[in-house]
């Protein structure tokens, strides 16, 4: 296996990224910012159930 390929997220995150990269700047930048928005949303989702399930916090 590629590096390529054990590092390729499987969610369509690359296949975003080129759809963006082939719109015009100013979309672009709209494009981005939403798609920072949903993987900060995702993270932090992710951060409140893993502290729900953490050891020690009940």
């Amino acid at each position: 296996m590629s590096e390529e390929t054990t590092n390729a997220p499987t969610d369509g995150l690359w296949s975003r990224l080129r759809l963006i990269e082939g719109q015009p700047l100013a979309a672009r930048a709209g494009a981005y910012s939403g798609l920072h928005d949903e993987l900060s949303r995702r993270l932090d989702s992710g951060a409140k159930l893993d502290q729900r399930d953490a050891p020690g916090t009940r």
